[in-house]
């Protein structure tokens, strides 16, 4: 009988704690709301969980993307808007004032979004790489370090290798090209980045092009799902994630893996004082070398940040920049006639080619507007700040989004319609409007790698071959940590027959 009592009170007591827990939590979040309320945005789902219901409707829907629904709020609620999860609140601010101010100056800091990067599911993705890390003194380090291998001396060795590949690209699309054999160019797109990254970054022949059972497409699509996925907090307590949770960590191992036996290899012919190429790889291991405090998993995280960063936004540009141009055939002509004039019937094209192809560059500028692959960037705020007359308090998150500003008419005439003339040289630039490789000193390192490599590829593709779409496409977008094709850009092509292409 007293052990039953016993029980009895502790049970109680436990509950009690519980009850005063959950009510302190309940007036944490009441406060929050106190700082922030002033700011305009939509009506929450509930007090406890904010607008949490709607961004996992939406989340789980692959014909939806959130970017829309704030784009909707936006146009709503203006500029600046309040957007409430559980305790947290995130600021979307599509401002130029507020782009210039958070992401010009170094002490707006990456906020608590870039922990899931960091680590997903309790395993190490990208770690303090220099997507992830928020340690501003330790990324500059790493950037400085790392910047000479993305010199213009750098770049323009990499010619032949995104010729090599590229013309690998067009041989195996030439075995497809009779019109009538269906080519989905995502999937290509991706398998041959991955084969570029490897290659100029780590020295690594992945031969993903011809190999379809190669491991590392699906390792890394599985792990750009768990971004998504861990969107929502309480996802690995749920049942029914637990497999694609436990495939997503596999990935992960195996990716990272992949990045130790790379460095080792690399490190025992600097040791053994091989010839080793002046690539991404040793400008980390020269990095780690002027680093007092280095943690050796900080060189698999770059690793693993070249190779997914480097390989994915790349493969997304391409196949939204094939969509559109087999969707505008006046601009495909146009494009095909500029590549026509500038590199003829070369095989390979010359790093003064890619300056004379300027249309070219509009085309896959105005592709980056209208789907950019990293569609957006956030901040914490150190201090409150003043946007479009609206205090943000400290502590809260500001979220910037290219893609949203690229649809609105206040930034862009004609919002929706592909116009690459939107870039033309004598057009207006669109200052702080405009940001698919962010800005400031935390922009894209590799934004001027990525469009070289672009460039070439589009440039072959454009030479040797007429693209027309497979009907019946929705051409949506679907997020998996980056924006991709829904439909994969389900495609036709034939060989070209005017006098310049090649045979």
């Amino acid at each position: 009988m007293g052990l039953w009592v016993l029980l009895t009170w502790a049970s109680l007591l436990l509950l009690s704690l519980a009850v005063i827990c959950f009510l302190l939590y309940c007036g944490y979040i009441q406060h929050v709301h106190m700082k922030s309320d002033h700011i305009p945005g939509p009506p929450r789902d509930s007090f406890l969980f904010g607008h949490s219901s709607t961004i996992m409707k939406i989340a789980q829907n692959e014909n939806e993307i959130l970017y829309d629904q704030f784009l909707e709020w936006v146009k709503r609620y203006g500029p600046v808007i309040r957007i409430n999860i559980l305790h947290n609140v995130i600021i979307l601010a599509v401002s130029p004032e507020a782009v210039k101010e958070c992401l010009m100056s170094p002490k707006y800091q990456k906020d608590w979004f870039y922990d899931r990067m960091a680590s997903m599911f309790g395993v190490r993705f990208l770690g303090k790489g220099l997507l992830s890390d928020r340690n501003y003194d330790h990324w500059h380090q790493q950037r400085r370090v790392i910047d000479p291998a993305f010199s213009k001396l750098y770049l323009i060795g990499l010619m032949a290798p995104f010729n090599e590949n590229a013309e690998h690209l067009t041989q195996v699309l030439l075995e497809k090209a009779d019109g009538k054999q269906v080519v989905k160019m995502h999937d290509l797109m991706n398998r041959l980045t991955l084969d570029i990254i490897a290659k100029v970054a780590f020295a690594m022949d992945l031969n993903c092009l011809e190999d379809e059972e190669t491991p590392f497409p699906k390792a890394i699509s599985l792990v750009m799902r768990g971004m998504v996925e861990s969107r929502n907090p309480a996802a690995k307590f749920l049942l029914g994630k637990q497999a694609i949770i436990r495939e997503v960590t596999e990935s992960i191992r195996f990716l990272r893996e992949t990045g130790k036996k790379c460095i080792e290899k690399r490190r025992r012919a600097i040791e053994e004082g091989d010839d080793v190429p002046d690539d991404i790889l040793t400008q980390i291991f020269k990095g780690a070398a002027l680093e007092k405090d280095f943690d050796p998993e900080t060189l698999v995280d770059n690793f693993i940040t070249f190779f997914i960063a480097g390989q994915e936004t790349t493969a997304n540009q391409l196949s939204f920049t094939v969509m559109e141009l087999a969707r505008n055939p006046p601009i495909l002509e146009k494009a095909q006639a500029e590549v026509d004039e500038v590199i003829g019937a070369k095989r390979d094209l010359d790093y003064g080619d890619l300056g004379k192809l300027t249309y070219l560059s509009q085309v896959l500028k105005e592709t980056l507007r209208l789907y950019p692959p990293a569609p957006g960037t956030s901040r914490e705020l150190p201090e409150d700040l003043m946007i479009q007359g609206l205090k943000i308090p400290r502590k809260a998150t500001i979220f910037l989004n290219s893609y949203i500003m690229a649809r609105m008419e206040e930034y862009f005439d004609d919002p929706f319609t592909f116009n690459p003339d939107r870039f033309s040289p004598d057009a207006p630039k669109p200052n702080f409007t405009y940001f698919p490789f962010s800005l400031g000193p935390r922009s894209c390192i590799g934004r001027v790698f990525s469009q070289m490599e672009a460039k070439v590829v589009m440039a072959k593709l454009l030479q040797r071959f007429d693209i027309k779409l497979v009907e019946g496409q929705s051409f949506k977008i679907l997020d998996t940590g980056t924006l991709r094709p829904l439909d994969g850009v389900i495609c036709t092509l034939r060989q070209r027959t005017t006098k310049r292409a090649l045979a």
